[in-house]
């Protein structure tokens, strides 16, 4: 007796599992953005915006969120076709050997995505990674449990932690990154 309901009880919670997982979200590429802005002899500066953001936001059975996101390099929008052939050239973001930026997050509560706060994780660009930190902005759509929410992040990295050492005296070492994450519901 007490073997069967134990083998029922695995039973039940084998099936459940599938049911936890559809509380995960996706990150809806169609929504979603993120942009960069680095100081161009101190007088100017340049910036982009990363069109193609996918991924997903998973939860652990203890209710903690991990953000994962890749941005397509190549997908950058710039003013300058110019300048948006030199961030894609080997001296910078090196587009052809590396098309992916990849982050992903340490968990986290997942009411920290509305609320606001700390997210560290680790980013890699360029072949390297590297740990970052991002400042969550509280996000406008309040509790995250529909989609359409859109998670809002700041952070700033040195470009030198990633390789792109070239032109220290014209351009600033420091980069801010800024990501705009909608979601929507998980792709089972």
């Amino acid at each position: 007796m007490r073997r069967r309901f134990t083998a029922c009880l695995l039973a039940a919670l084998a099936l459940a599992a599938p049911a936890a997982r559809s509380t995960d979200y996706r990150i809806a590429a169609d929504r979603s953005h993120a942009d960069f802005a680095v100081r161009l002899l101190w007088l100017h500066t340049i910036s982009g915006r990363f069109m193609q953001i996918n991924g997903q936001i998973r939860l652990d059975p203890h209710g903690l969120a991990t953000v994962d996101a890749r941005i397509a390099v190549d997908s950058v929008a710039m003013d300058s076709a110019r300048f948006r052939r030199w961030v894609l050239a080997p001296e910078f973001f090196d587009a052809a050997q590396y098309p992916a930026i990849h982050f992903i997050s340490e968990p986290i509560p997942l009411a920290l995505l509305s609320t606001g706060g700390t997210l560290n994780g680790r980013l890699s660009l360029r072949g390297m990674t590297q740990p970052i930190r991002f400042e969550l902005q509280p996000a406008a759509c309040g509790a995250i449990t529909t989609a359409g929410c859109v998670i809002e992040a700041h952070g700033t990295l040195s470009r030198n932690a990633f390789g792109m050492s070239t032109h220290r005296t014209a351009l600033s070492d420091q980069v801010q990154l800024g990501l705009w994450i909608a979601l929507g519901p998980a792709v089972e």
